[in-house]
């Protein structure tokens, strides 16, 4: 297993729609076991293969935080959305992507998904509370968009502003 260096905001490739997986193959495998360690690593509890600059529709989460609690890994391919809960919540969301800044999203509080995955098998689950947001979260960075994009302008071009100039510094020797 590999650590990824994990694309920062902005990067154009996180504003491109990801490509759908055609078969399980060895290298998604590798792909999937790359992207678990790297976001263990990071820390965080999601992260989609765009954020590692593979354009394609698959993410990872675990949203099991508590010490001494299983890790419960879990691999999505071609997500798609079978439906949505009418009741909202919000969470204070961050992103690998996005280091050390948060913002309060509305998202539906459950989802089912329907997705392929690692043993060629189609999977379906319905997730609520704080995975249902993850599986959004990385949902949407397949689709191009980032967290920050459901904030109120002027906080999304404040973040945008301060990733530019972490960047910036770096880039520097």
């Amino acid at each position: 297993m590999t650590l990824r260096p994990i694309l920062i905001h902005p990067d154009p490739r996180l504003k491109k729609i990801a490509a759908p997986v055609v078969r399980v193959t060895t290298a998604l495998t590798r792909l999937a076991d790359d992207m678990l360690e790297t976001m263990y690593d990071a820390p965080g509890i999601g992260l989609a293969a765009p954020q590692v600059g593979v354009m394609a529709r698959m993410f990872v989460m675990d949203c099991v935080k508590d010490e001494g609690e299983v890790p419960c890994p879990i691999v999505i391919m071609n997500p798609e959305i079978l439906w949505l809960s009418e009741d909202l919540s919000t969470y204070e969301e961050g992103c690998l992507s996005i280091p050390e800044q948060y913002g309060d999203v509305e998202r539906p509080a459950a989802v089912e998904l329907q997705w392929l995955g690692l043993d060629g098998q189609i999977h379906k689950q319905r997730f609520d509370g704080l995975w249902a947001t993850c599986a959004q979260h990385e949902l949407d960075h397949l689709n191009g968009k980032l967290f920050i994009d459901h904030l109120k302008p002027m906080r999304r071009q404040m973040i945008t502003r301060k990733m530019q100039k972490l960047k910036r510094e770096q880039a520097r020797p």
